[in-house]
């Protein structure tokens, strides 16, 4: 079965998390007692969690350097597809550090600087999403280093197209938001603080959602949802009064990755159960908390949240 979602992540992370035999003390040396390799990009994240969910899912990225090797040969051990072009760019390397208790241990993460691709690896990504299906949903996740740099031109262009068609989900924040939000992109998925710097303004909770359905309205992408980590997630479409939740709370271990998997299961709610926004909104929520409540992304235990009885096979657009 072709995948019918494609991630793609364009600042991919090599990735080493140490576990100490106490909480971090800033100014001491630390002797981790474990360490761990892992590949770290929203868009990895994404893929992973839509394999676990069943909706075939193809995650696209570049890698490069010997950080870049690393990721490859991770790559080549998971279950689900990964698939990395080449980039002469060093691949950035990043640092997880935390307790020996998940449930009570501070996480710390270190990123190194953000490492733009180089133009063929722009170029390749490119003619990835040109040569997928036109059904194909393709999600742009993360940040996108050198957006506005003629090497990522091709990128850019190709995402245009994709967004024109409506199969373009986008997750990102800064000029590639900006641009792509004056497209007719299938969905646009932010959290609160990318939302104020698109908008260009930071509306009290109690207001935002208001604001956020002001701004749809002059949005050529009519689906929008708008998260705030544990606070309320507003679904805005265009014609629609605003839908907002509340996520399940729960102890949080680790936060990083639950829009990720937030995003997974909305895809994978509106594509493989058919179901409607709402439905696929309410579905996704518990699993966005359920990843925050875990050390790790995307690798708690699935609880059992199948709806009973979607509704037939919307578009994601619809």
């Amino acid at each position: 079965m072709p995948p019918a979602v494609f991630t793609l992540t364009a600042n991919l992370l090599a990735e080493t998390t140490f576990i100490l035999p106490a909480a971090p003390a800033l100014g001491h040396t630390q002797r981790a007692t474990t360490a761990s390799f892992q590949v770290g990009g929203k868009g990895l994240n994404v893929a992973k969690m839509l394999a676990r969910l069943g909706t075939p899912a193809l995650a696209l990225a570049a890698a490069g350097g010997s950080t870049g090797q690393e990721c490859r040969n991770w790559a080549a051990s998971q279950l689900w597809r990964i698939e990395l072009s080449h980039t002469t760019t060093p691949t950035r390397a990043g640092l997880v550090v935390r307790g020996p208790d998940p449930a009570t241990a501070t996480e710390t993460t270190f990123l190194g600087p953000d490492a733009p691709l180089c133009s063929e690896a722009f170029a390749a990504l490119a003619a990835r999403v040109d040569a997928a299906p036109p059904e194909t949903i393709v999600a742009l996740c993360g940040s996108v280093p050198g957006w506005a740099s003629p090497a990522a031109t091709s990128l850019r262009t190709a995402l245009a197209r994709r967004a024109d068609t409506g199969h373009l989900v986008v997750d990102t924040y800064g000029p590639p938001l900006a641009e792509l939000a004056a497209r007719p992109a299938g969905l646009i998925k932010i959290n609160a603080d990318e939302f104020a710097a698109l908008a260009g303004c930071a509306p009290d909770p109690a207001a935002r959602a208001a604001v956020i359905q002001a701004f749809v309205r002059r949005s050529p992408t009519k689906v929008w949802i708008v998260s705030d980590g544990p606070g309320p997630v507003h679904l805005v479409r265009a014609d629609h009064p605003v839908l907002t939740l509340n996520p399940p709370v729960v102890h949080e271990v680790s936060a990083t990755g639950s829009g990720d998997v937030l995003l997974a299961a909305l895809l994978h709610a509106r594509l493989t159960l058919g179901c409607d926004w709402p439905e696929a909104l309410a579905y996704a929520l518990p699993l966005a908390s359920a990843n925050a409540s875990h050390p790790g992304i995307a690798e708690f235990d699935l609880p059992g949240m199948e709806l009973a009885a979607p509704t037939p096979g919307p578009k994601l657009n619809s």
